[in-house]
């Protein structure tokens, strides 16, 4: 079990620590700093090297995830935290999924095409669709501890 929640653990850690130091620190920077024509690519760039790492840290919760449910005796034998965390989880990676194959497509694509102004559309779709992920992954980590909490 040490193992799994070990890889659990480092794939949330990854992923939501990813979306807060984006989100909370290096955006306002870009914004107060940079132009459109230098903030656009700075955020595909950076975007092109962190969901990588979201994909694989989507690969180590999920897999991890359900290794842990499995070890505690299947999802009829886990508290409500359990099943909560899991559908948070799944939306998290739905609205992962569709930055990355929508707005990051379109992203890129336009910082090729320097059409800035669409690009920085896609962009603000990407920003308001992690702020929801950030978030969802910060309840997901409360929920985590109140289970640590209740089962002691």
């Amino acid at each position: 079990m040490g193992l799994a929640t070990l890889l659990h653990v480092l794939g949330v850690v990854v992923w939501v620590g990813g979306m807060f130091f984006a989100y909370m620190a290096l955006r306002p920077v870009a914004v107060d700093v940079l132009q459109p024509p230098l903030r656009l690519p700075l955020w595909a760039g950076v975007f092109r090297r962190f969901f990588p790492w979201v994909w694989l840290s989507i690969l180590l919760i999920l897999t991890s995830g359900f290794a842990l449910i499995g070890m505690l005796g299947g999802m009829g034998a886990v508290g409500w935290h359990e099943h909560a965390m899991l559908a948070i989880g799944v939306v998290m990676m739905l609205i992962f999924v569709y930055i990355y194959f929508g707005p990051f497509a379109r992203l890129k694509s336009f910082v090729q095409a320097d059409d800035w102004k669409l690009a920085g559309q896609a962009l603000g779709t990407i920003r308001h669709l992690i702020a929801i992920n950030l978030s969802l992954g910060l309840l997901n980590i409360v929920l985590a501890k109140a289970a640590l909490i209740l089962s002691n």
